[in-house]
Formats: structure tokens, C-alpha cells, sequence
């Protein structure tokens, strides 16, 4: 129960998120408004309190970094769009009904129930032990610290206590359910037969006139174009490229190692056993006084004979998670157990049983069974670790006092980037690049940032120096274009055979649709089942061979008189003919009854969950403006 509940920290962060993320555009956003100078103009108002367009913006600058962590390659320009500054409005719109409801309902959540809740709820329980242990690491890796979970849970059981009613009020049904699965998941018995464009690819000969016309036509210019591209000159600042100048003295390395020793020195860890008796902190006295004369009994029995410790335990403790193990808790450092048992086992030696010692848990009596680490590592030992960390430092300072200078010159010279190459020893760089980087392009030309300052009108226009971009941290570039090349159409002559691949393409799937559909007629008039696919079963849950766009087509059918026939363009060049002979209820395998009323009440919860919301947003009097979803430029950005 002490030991870190190491397997299950990827679960223990899904449920950090699950309760942080609701919240995320709330926090910090006071503090945001105060700093910033944007405008307090409303984007939209709850209940007569609005939302101003700082707040937004500062919700949906959490909202990217969440992405940008998540996702490190993805476009900036999605976490700024339209589409997500209307879903990070929305997720504050319902923080703010929910809380303006909880408020009027005068809402609240005792520490005890709130104790009680982290204490029994199952999807807690990987996050203490019955002994007492927070997982306080877990915690720090979230930026937060314990009491600062808990005010968070606080708050969300405080607006559930608006949405559950409602939503845990959900009753589907069997007979409701059965119906709505029955019909999504009916199953019908058909044959098919596909007609694919690559079988008739041999008969699309397409001649020289139509190719021609084929490529002049307008709607197909663009599949023929060279993107715009820009040749380029760039200088570039970085951290990496600075730290090989850097030298540093033996005696500078010395000082450093014996400045941060301790950061040298092997974290200590000590492994112990111990004997439980549990007693609620707020247990009556003469309850808390009957588990530690039990306590002291069982003290009194291992100081006489130390090596049956394991087998009192075993036969004693009420610790369920190390009794079986006779006690044993494994090695474990500072800040993994409740305070009163650490500062106990960091004050013994090695074979030592303690006195009694009490916590919010009970009465423990605990044995040092080992010690290890804190050892001081030697210098040699961590040389190139200080060398390259001393070398950062010193870099990183560089950097910042070059930064200013390199940010300034190719401004203030703009015409060339020779006065900041002679200033700052730099080395010019050329490449040729477009207005949007490749899907698997990397480095700093990669950056939509820099590649957005180049392709700017006035850096087409005067092909000066762009300012200076930070595409990475510790990474500063500036651009001047050379040559610009439009986008263009290509010559007939250099694209000739991808035109007649096109046009071949495209007339392939013509001659399959057209074959397809006269299948189709046949099977109409005549019934015959020549060239037919042998009969199967196929649903939304199985939907055997047929594509996507062909399944969804047979499934809406009309089959009141079978069999009955259809003909599908798929795509894809494909055209599937398909006769439906039967129509089947659902596979009962694909759900079992229980599970199929579950999930029908889910859905009918979020539908009714969904339709509350909106009753209170019309109660509250919510209005959004529709400017909220333009961004506001930065001072000094066009």
C-alpha cells in the first residue's frame, strides 16, 4: 500500500485530466485579465455576467498547449481557427451555467463528504493506500499539489450535483432499447457483384484532343500547378551551434560539482516492514486507546524476539497490501509515506524496531530492514554531465545577449544579412522552400511561423530581411528571399502522361458504372443471378465485403417486397451491384441484453443531459456574439 502505484500511472494521469479539463479555462483566467492589456469587450454573457474576449483568448492558449503537448507537429493555425475558439466558448459557456446554477441552488460540498469520496470511490483507490500514502510525485508531475487536487474534486462534486440529476435519472428500457438496436443493427442477406474501374482499364483510350481539352479545362488547373516556391538566403541563431566555442576551466567543472553535490549523490531509500493497527483519526478516544494498547502488545511481543517480526505481521497487521508479505514494504525514498511514518524510519538505524507510531491510519511498529543510496558520486564519475551542463548555461546566457543583437541587426540592416553575419560569426544558409512545409519536413524551415514571414507581400515585394523568428527554443532565424517563383501551370508537354493517367482514371470508373448499372437493369427484369457473390450476412456491425457508401445504401433500402435489387457508385471506382434476399434482426451476439440497455441509457442520458443544458442556457439568458470567433491581431501584427 505505501510503495508508488507504479502500474497504474498511466490511469492515475487519464483521471487527472478527466477532472482537470473541464475545468482548464477557468483557471488562471483573473490573473490573465489583470496582465493583459486586451480588451474586457464581451464575447458572450451568463446570466448578466460576461465573457470577455481576454478570458477567451486566454482559454484558448491553455486549450493549445494542451495540443501542442500532445501533438507537438500539429498546425498552429488549428489552434487558433474559428472551429477552436468556438469549442473552447462553448466549454466556458457550460463552466458558467453550471456554476451560476450551482450558486443560485446555493450548492456545496462538505470536507467530509469529500473525504469520504476520495477515500471510497473505487476510481481512487490506486491514488492511497490504506496506510495514508498520497502519491505526492504523481501530483507534482501534474503542477499541483494535493490539497490543490482536492479543491479541484471539491468543485467538480459540487457541478455534478447540478448535471446528475438529471442524468443519472436515465431510464431506457428493454423493450426501447431492443427496438433501437434492432434497427441500427438489423442484418440483411444480399449478394453482390463489383464492378471495378481497374477491370475495364484497358478499354479507356483517351486520344491527344482529349487530354488537350482535358488540361485546359479551368477545373483541373490546379491538379496540374508547381506550387509557389521562394529560393532563399537565412542566417540562423542557435543554442546547440553555440556550445561547442564554449571552453570551461577544470577548476570552473570542480566548483560546480561541489556546489550541487547533493545533486550528485544517489537519492537514499530505506526498506521497512511494519505492523498495522487500524484506527479512524476521528474514532473515539477510547476506541483510538484500545487499537494502541493492541499496538503496544504486539511492540512489546517482536522487541523480544525481533526475528518473528514477518510472522507477527502476517498473523497481525491490518494492512492488507503488506501483511501477506510479512510487513515488508519494499525500498522507498522521502516523500513516499505519511510524515509521521517517514520521519520515523529516516530516524532509524538498520535492524531498529520503533516505538510506537501513530497516523491518520493507526497505530504502526515498524523495522529498518535496509538502507541504501546516498552515496556521493565521485567527479570523474559525472564529468561529462557537468561539462555539458555548465557548457548549457554558459551558452544559454550567450544566447540571450546575442539574441538582442541578432534580433536588432537584421532589422535595422535589412538589406543585407552580411552586417550580422561579420557581427555574430554566423554562417549563410540557402534552401528553396513553399508556402506550406511538406507532412514530413523537420528543422526549422519546417516552422508555418517563418514560412508565413517569407511569403508575407512585403517580404515578396522588397525581399528584405525578415524579422527574426523563434522556430524553436534557443533557435532564432531570419529569411530573405532571392527568387519567387508563382504558382503555375506546367506545360502540356511535362505532364502529358499524368493528364492520360488521369483521364484514364476517369474513364475506367465511367465504363464501370455504366456496365454496372446495365447489370443492374438485367438483375431487375430477368432475376438472374449470373456473376452474383454467394449470400451473406451483413450489418452495421459486420459489414463483410461490401464498402462503406455501398453497405449504408443496402441498409436504407426500401424492402417491403424482396428480393429487391440496388445499384451503388462506391467510389473508388467501383460500382456494386447488390440483391437483397432476406431481412434478419439483430445478431444477438453482438450484445448481450444487459449491455444493450446500458448503452441505450446512455445515450438517452447524454440526449437528456443535453436537452437540460439547453433549458438552462434559455433560463440564464446566454448570448454569444458571433465576432467571438475572430481572433483579435497582436499590436505591430498585420
Amino acid at each position: 500500500m505505501f510503495d508508488f502505484v507504479r502500474k497504474h500511472t498511466r490511469l492515475f494521469q487519464f483521471l487527472l485530466l478527466i477532472l482537470i479539463l473541464p475545468s482548464f479555462v477557468a483557471l488562471g483566467v483573473n490573473g490573465y485579465t489583470r496582465f493583459m492589456d486586451g480588451s474586457n469587450a464581451a464575447v458572450a454573457s451568463v446570466d448578466g455576467a460576461k465573457i470577455t474576449r481576454t478570458e477567451l483568448d486566454a482559454a484558448v492558449r491553455v486549450q493549445g498547449e494542451r495540443l501542442r503537448a500532445q501533438s507537438p507537429n500539429i498546425d498552429p493555425k488549428l489552434l487558433d481557427s474559428p472551429e477552436m475558439r468556438r469549442q473552447t466558448l462553448d466549454q466556458l459557456v457550460r463552466e458558467r451555467v453550471i456554476q451560476a446554477v450551482a450558486a443560485q441552488e446555493h450548492l456545496t460540498v462538505t470536507r467530509e463528504r469529500l473525504n469520504k469520496v476520495f477515500w471510497t470511490d473505487p476510481q481512487f483507490a490506486v491514488l492511497h493506500g490504506a496506510d495514508g500514502k498520497i502519491n505526492e510525485a504523481m501530483f507534482a508531475a501534474q503542477g499541483m499539489s494535493f490539497e490543490g487536487f482536492a479543491q479541484r474534486l471539491q468543485r467538480e462534486l459540487v457541478l455534478r450535483q447540478v448535471t446528475e440529476p438529471v442524468s443519472e435519472s436515465a431510464v431506457g428500457g428493454a423493450a426501447a432499447a431492443d427496438l433501437a438496436f434492432n434497427a441500427y443493427f438489423q442484418q440483411r442477406e444480399v449478394q453482390s457483384q463489383v464492378f471495378d474501374a481497374k477491370a475495364f482499364a484497358s478499354k479507356a483510350e483517351p486520344t491527344d484532343a482529349q487530354i488537350e481539352a482535358y488540361y485546359k479545362d479551368s477545373a483541373n488547373a490546379l491538379k496540374f500547378q508547381l506550387p509557389e516556391s521562394a529560393d532563399i538566403e537565412y542566417v540562423e541563431l542557435d543554442l546547440d551551434a553555440l556550445m561547442p566555442g564554449i571552453t570551461v576551466s577544470d577548476k570552473d567543472l570542480h566548483d560546480y560539482y561541489e556546489q550541487n553535490a547533493a545533486r550528485f549523490s544517489t537519492p537514499e531509500e530505506r526498506r521497512a516492514s511494519h505492523i498495522l493497527i487500524k484506527v479512524d483519526k476521528n474514532a473515539s478516544a477510547d476506541d483510538r486507546a484500545k487499537a494502541k494498547a493492541r499496538a503496544e502488545a504486539l511492540l512489546a511481543e517482536v522487541r523480544k524476539a525481533p526475528a518473528t517480526f514477518a510472522d507477527v505481521a502476517r498473523k497481525n497487521s491490518q494492512d492488507e497490501g503488506s501483511a501477506s508479505h510479512g510487513g515488508d514494504l519494499d525500498f522507498f525514498g522521502r516523500g513516499a509515506m505519511v510524515k509521521p511514518f517517514e520521519d520515523a524510519v529516516f530516524a532509524m538505524k538498520q535492524g531498529d524496531i520503533s516505538d510506537v507510531v501513530p497516523s491518520d491510519f493507526g497505530y504502526h511498529i515498524i523495522q529498518l530492514t535496509g538502507v541504501r543510496g546516498g552515496e556521493k558520486k565521485s567527479f570523474d564519475a559525472v564529468r561529462g554531465e557537468i561539462e555539458t551542463e555548465v557548457k548549457r548555461q554558459l551558452a544559454q546566457k550567450r544566447y540571450a545577449e546575442l539574441a538582442e543583437q541578432f534580433t536588432n541587426t537584421v532589422y535595422e540592416q535589412a538589406d543585407s544579412f552580411k552586417p550580422v553575419i561579420d557581427k555574430l560569426k554566423l554562417k549563410l544558409q540557402t534552401a528553396t522552400v513553399q508556402r506550406q512545409p511538406a507532412p514530413t519536413a523537420v528543422g526549422p524551415l519546417a516552422s508555418t511561423k517563418l514560412l508565413d514571414a517569407i511569403f508575407s507581400a512585403d517580404s515578396l515585394r522588397t525581399k528584405r530581411n525578415t524579422e527574426a523568428q523563434e522556430t524553436a527554443p534557443m533557435q532564432l532565424l531570419s529569411a530573405r528571399v532571392v527568387n519567387y517563383h508563382p504558382a503555375r501551370q506546367q506545360p502540356l508537354a511535362d505532364v502529358k502522361a499524368q493528364v492520360r493517367e488521369v483521364l484514364v482514371q476517369k474513364m475506367s470508373a465511367e465504363l464501370a458504372v455504366k456496365a454496372g448499372q446495365e447489370r443492374l437493369q438485367a438483375l431487375q427484369k430477368s432475376g438472374d443471378l449470373t456473376g452474383l457473390d454467394a449470400a451473406e450476412l451483413v450489418s452495421r456491425a459486420k459489414p463483410g465485403k461490401l464498402p462503406r457508401k455501398a453497405l449504408d445504401d443496402v441498409l436504407r433500402a426500401d424492402v417491403s417486397k424482396l428480393p429487391a435489387s440496388v445499384g451503388v457508385d462506391a467510389g473508388n471506382g467501383q460500382y456494386v451491384v447488390v440483391r437483397i434476399n432476406k431481412v434478419l434482426p439483430r445478431d444477438p451476439a453482438l450484445a448481450d441484453a444487459k449491455k444493450v440497455e446500458q448503452q441505450y441509457a446512455q445515450a438517452w442520458s447524454a440526449a437528456e443531459s443535453a436537452a437540460y443544458f439547453s433549458a438552462l442556457k434559455s433560463s440564464l439568458k446566454v448570448n454569444v456574439k458571433p465576432q467571438a470567433m475572430m481572433a483579435v491581431p497582436v499590436a505591430g501584427n498585420p
